[in-house]
């Protein structure tokens, strides 16, 4: 039936396949007329059943005999096949691959089935299904179908060899069958392509090298995996086919990509500089090197910015780590810490000099300087060092330093593609130098204003005895806003204060001094502790919006406080808290307390109240405030930490300092993760005999009897020389209370580290002091007051107001 050049072959090869793709088919007789015709003929050549029955089969035939069609058919014993030339329909002519198989056994045959198709589309399914058979048996690439229980349904002898027995055991013609379960990895990626429906391919170290030291990066095998889902033809998800190909030892750059993804997920873990580079050299060695170095010039450790970068040939190098294949580091010349002394004409000086990287022979004509540096002269000898590789170490436009590579165990010598993979891995580390000395200098830089703006010394008091730390966070936290400070008070009261900024950082300490100044300054007014916090709470809020509206980055958005105001005379002390925690009262007789002082909210919210409550102190107990971090350490739960804090408390009578040094020892870790600032203060009292009081009647006669009282007092105290100071203040202040206020009116001395003189009324109204004019009768008397006293101020009280007055003691005694 063939034409002249068409291929043609018995059935049992068949190599054409025409009954891989949809076939037309036809029947023949024995004349060689038609007599069935399929619709998928019609389809492939456009003729209808109308046209074609009962007409010869070679007139269809574009360039056949139609006599000697059927001559040919008679000829088939066992079938034939081959591609043929049709007339289409539409007057062009079809390539069809046809088969052709006779009906009826015997002598004679009286019917043929002829079946064919497009054979341009049957010899494209062909190399698909070549290719396809290429892939699944003979290239490394493994391929495999996971069902939607994520168990192996099938897999070809690559993907069970990478796999380690996917799929469960050898099948015929180099495949697998069965239904193990996937590796976890596998496992993990193929349920997130079934859900999400999108394929997803990753390239990921499989396992390190047995050799490989622990800890240091290595790239291992690299394994590319492919995943996508499949479907059937109504769409019904069939489960996820992968795919897979192992990289290791096939592709150098590869191995190469594989390493700078290990080294950018090792190197800049921290921004502590030390630890950067060291992870750089774990990096490099043994996968790149035998021995590195890594020398930083000295000013990258200075503690300030440099106002210029030093002449690179005049640099001090100092080596900041070294890493050797050997564990004795037998390469290794200087220590960490110490000067390098490279000679002028070394690679590493020409390296620092020009900026530009050097691959020199360790020993040889091209290294004359090695003669200068007999040491390390004796040493590359030794070794057998046979090349090195010089970096520079520099990111945004500054030279930091060096980096040295030598090889002597790894025989071959570094080459253009190593010097590539170098400068990258050095070109990163560089940036995260740069990144860690630049957070250096902030920390110190932040640490110096936080410490500066603390109380260099507390003001020693009568009334308590106190002692404080501050420890700082770790440099990776950053440096906080805590802050603690005594403040001296009217009438021999204290104020106690600790708070706590929001925040790390430059920004947080520049708060916290001046959240300390302004508490300071309240203070001076006499405030009660809830009042206090009130103002302080709107500075906070006032402070939040005007960096808010100035754009200026983080802002001062809370803080917390607590101020405590300890009175040795009532023997009492008076809290307030903004969300603060809890001082805490250990006294001599009986458990630590925790009193129970209302909360409050924390600063900078707004609008919210602030409660004060009032705790009895015995002398000699031990009042501590503190800031969470003491208590709320990272390994520990909070009440782990009170009750520690209770423990440390629980002797109050042992020296403070040596209170203090338990409480770090006991709360605190070796690297706390926030700031910590706490005061203790052991409390005092104002005995009896250094206290005098007594009321005066609102009669102006009554100022003269006072004065009368005082100047006793005074002599039983012995500080007759300030009589007449004293009476002076008390006459003005009892007058001006006599003539502008309303009773109860009283007169306290007390005899502390100075003299004070009180005067209080049942008056909410408070003098000021003014210039009187020479034609005035009054008006003078808190001008004297000023002049004579040292220091003098106005209190109000929940019954009025006290005006008080201080002088200094003569000799400065108490």
């Amino acid at each position: 039936m063939g034409v002249g050049g068409a291929a043609n072959s018995a059935f049992p090869g068949d190599p054409l396949d025409v009954t891989s793709v949809p076939a037309a088919v036809a029947v023949v007789d024995a004349d060689g007329l038609i007599v069935r015709w399929s619709r998928a003929a019609q389809d492939l050549v456009g003729h209808p059943p109308s046209e074609v029955l009962r007409s010869p089969v070679g007139a269809l035939l574009a360039d056949a005999d139609p006599a000697a069609v059927v001559s040919r058919l008679r000829r088939i014993r066992r079938g034939w096949q081959g591609t043929v030339r049709v007339r289409h329909r539409a007057g062009h002519t079809v390539r069809l691959a046809v088969r052709v198989a006779p009906l009826s056994g015997g002598s004679e045959t009286v019917e043929w089935l002829v079946a064919g198709c497009d054979a341009a589309r049957r010899q494209r399914r062909e190399l698909a299904a070549l290719v396809a058979r290429g892939v699944l048996e003979q290239s490394p690439i493994g391929v495999g179908l996971l069902g939607p229980g994520m168990r192996y349904r099938w897999a070809n002898r690559a993907l069970a060899d990478l796999e380690q027995g996917a799929a469960g055991g050898a099948g015929g013609a180099g495949f697998t069958t069965g239904a193990s379960a996937a590796s976890p990895v596998v496992t993990r990626q193929a349920r997130q392509t079934l859900l999400s429906g999108q394929y997803r391919v990753t390239l990921e170290p499989v396992a390190p090298r047995a050799d490989a030291p622990p800890g240091r990066p290595y790239p291992g095998r690299s394994r590319l995996r492919a995943f996508f889902p499949l479907r059937d033809v109504s769409d019904r998800p069939l489960g996820v086919c992968y795919a897979a190909l192992d990289l290791t030892g096939q592709d150098p750059a590869r191995e190469r990509l594989a390493l700078l993804n290990a080294a950018g997920e090792h190197i800049g873990t921290t921004l502590d500089l030390d630890r950067t580079v060291r992870e750089l050299a774990e990096v490099v060695v043994p996968q790149v090197a035998d021995f590195v170095a890594v020398d930083l010039l000295d000013v990258v450790r200075a503690r300030t910015m440099p106002v210029a970068w030093p002449e690179r040939g005049t640099a001090t190098l100092l080596r900041a780590a070294h890493l050797s294949i050997q564990e004795d580091e037998p390469d290794r010349v200087v220590d960490v810490g110490e000067p390098t002394r490279y000679p002028p004409r070394s690679p590493q000086r020409r390296c620092l000099a020009t900026g530009e990287p050097l691959r020199v022979a360790a020993v040889g004509p091209a290294t004359p300087w090695i003669g200068d540096d007999p040491v390390r002269w004796h040493k590359l000898i030794r070794l057998g060092v046979h090349t090195h590789l010089v970096v520079p170490l520099r990111a945004r436009g500054v030279t930091m330093g060096v980096v040295t590579l030598m090889r002597w165990k790894n025989p071959d010598s570094f080459d253009d593609d190593d010097l590539l993979l170098v400068e990258d891995l050095v070109a990163r580390a560089a940036v995260c130098v740069d990144n860690a000395r630049r957070y250096a200098r902030e920390h110190r830089a932040a640490l110096t204003l936080q410490t500066s703006l603390l109380p260099p010394s507390l003001p020693e008091h009568s009334a308590v005895e106190v002692a404080h730390r501050y420890l700082p966070a770790d440099a990776e936290a950053g440096v906080g806003g805590d802050w603690f400070d005594v403040i001296p008070l009217s009438g021999a009261r204290v104020a106690l204060v600790v708070g706590d900024v929001v925040g790390h950082g430059l920004h947080a300490a520049a708060s916290m001094g001046r959240l300390r100044a302004a508490v300071q300054t309240l203070a001076d007014l006499d405030l009660a502790p809830d009042e206090l916090l009130a103002r302080l709470d709107d500075l906070v809020v006032r402070l939040s919006e005007e960096a808010e509206a100035a754009d200026e980055g983080p802002a001062a958005v809370g803080a917390t406080c607590v101020y405590a105001v300890y009175d040795p005379i009532a023997r009492k002390i008076a809290v307030a808290r903004a969300g603060h925690p809890s001082p805490v009262i250990a006294h001599l007789d009986e458990p630590v307390e925790f009193p129970d002082i209302p909360a409050g909210p924390p600063l900078g919210l707004g609008g919210l109240p602030f409660e004060c409550a009032e705790v009895a102190v015995e002398e000699g107990s031990v009042v501590a405030l503190y800031t969470d971090g003491l208590i709320e350490a990272s390994d520990r739960d909070v009440d782990v930490g009170i009750e520690r804090l209770c423990f440390t408390l629980a002797h109050p009578d042992r020296p403070l300092e040596e209170i203090c040094d338990v409480m770090v020892r006991t709360l605190l870790p070796d690297r706390p993760r926030d700031d910590v600032a706490f005061l203790i203060a052991r409390t005092h009292v104002l005995s009896a005999d250094r206290v005098a009081y007594w009321e005066v009647p609102e009669d102006p006669a009554a100022v003269h009897v006072a004065r009368e009282d005082v100047a006793a007092q005074l002599a039983r105290w012995g500080l007759q020389d300030m009589a007449f100071s004293t009476e002076l203040i008390v006459s003005e202040l009892l007058t001006n209370a006599i003539r502008h206020a309303c009773g109860p009116i009283g007169l306290r001395l007390i005899h502390e580290r100075t003299l004070i003189c009180e005067v209080s009324d049942g008056a909410s109204t408070a003098p000021h002091l003014r210039s009187a004019l020479s034609t005035d009768e009054g008006g003078r008397g808190l001008f004297l007051v000023a002049q004579v006293a040292l220091r003098w101020g106005t209190r109000y009280t929940g019954g009025g107001k006290t005006i008080w007055a201080e002088q200094p003691l003569p000799g400065g005694g108490g």
